[in-house]
C-alpha cells in the first residue's frame, strides 16, 4: 500500500487542494469498494481526493512540512488498512480525518522530543486565575487561515493537540482524555491555555487585534 503513495509536489499540493469534490455517496461507495479490491487507480483516487484536506489536518499538529507530510503518508497507510470498517453511516471525510489526527498525535508522542502532556495541574495555571473559567469561551474569529496556522504551530505540543482535537476535530474532553491518557481535567486546562497563549502570539502579530 505504501508505494502507490506520490510524494507531493507543490504544482500538485496547489492542483489537489483546490478542487472541489462533494462526498459523492454512489460514486464514494464504488471507490471504496475498489481499494478493498487492491484497484490501484482507485487508490490513487481516493488519495488525490483527501490529500488537499488531510495535508491540512497534519499540518496543524506538525512543526514544519516534511513532518506533516511523513504523517500523512503514515495516516493514509491506516487508512487502507482500515478501510473495511467504515459503515457508511457517516462521513467518510470525518472519518479518515479522525484518523490523520489520532496519526499525527502518535508521530508526536513516537518523537519523544517533547512530552505530549502532563496531569500535573500545576502546568496549567496561570497566576492566580483559572484559565478554565475565566477563558473556556475565548474564540478567534476573522483571522486568515494561513496566520492561524502558524499561530497554532507555536503552541507547545501538549496545547497544540488538544487545541486541535477539540476546536477543529470536535472531539470532546472525555474522548480527548481518553486518546492522550489524561484526565478531563487536564483537557480543558491545556485547551484553556492554548487559547490564551494563541491570543498572546496573535497580539504579539497584530498590535491591534482586540
Amino acid at each position: 500500500m505504501e508505494n502507490f503513495i506520490p510524494k507531493a509536489t507543490a504544482k500538485s499540493d496547489e492542483r489537489l487542494t483546490n478542487e472541489t469534490n462533494v462526498e459523492n455517496k454512489e460514486h464514494l461507495k464504488v471507490l471504496i469498494e475498489g481499494c478493498l479490491n487492491n484497484d490501484r487507480r482507485s487508490q490513487e483516487e481516493l488519495f488525490k481526493l483527501y490529500y488537499g484536506k488531510m495535508l491540512g489536518v497534519c499540518m496543524r499538529y506538525s512543526n514544519d512540512r516534511d513532518s506533516a507530510e511523513e504523517v500523512l503518508q503514515e495516516g493514509f497507510i491506516k487508512i487502507f488498512e482500515k478501510l473495511e470498517r467504515f459503515d457508511y453511516k457517516g462521513s467518510f471525510e470525518g472519518w479518515i480525518r479522525r484518523i490523520m489526527a489520532n496519526t499525527a498525535i502518535d508521530h508526536i508522542r513516537k518523537s519523544k522530543k517533547d512530552p505530549i502532556l502532563s496531569d500535573n495541574d500545576e502546568d496549567f495555571k496561570l497566576g492566580s486565575e483559572n484559565p478554565v473559567v475565566a477563558k473556556e469561551e475565548l474564540e478567534f474569529v476573522g483571522i486568515k487561515a494561513e496566520i492561524a496556522l502558524d499561530a497554532i504551530r507555536n503552541l507547545s505540543p501538549a496545547y497544540r493537540a488538544v487545541f486541535n482535537l477539540y476546536v477543529m476535530e470536535e472531539y470532546t474532553h472525555k474522548e480527548i482524555a481518553e486518546i492522550l491518557n489524561i484526565s478531563e481535567g487536564t483537557s480543558k486546562s491545556n485547551l484553556s491555555k492554548a487559547k490564551l497563549n494563541l491570543q498572546k502570539i496573535l497580539k504579539e502579530k497584530f498590535k491591534n487585534l482586540e
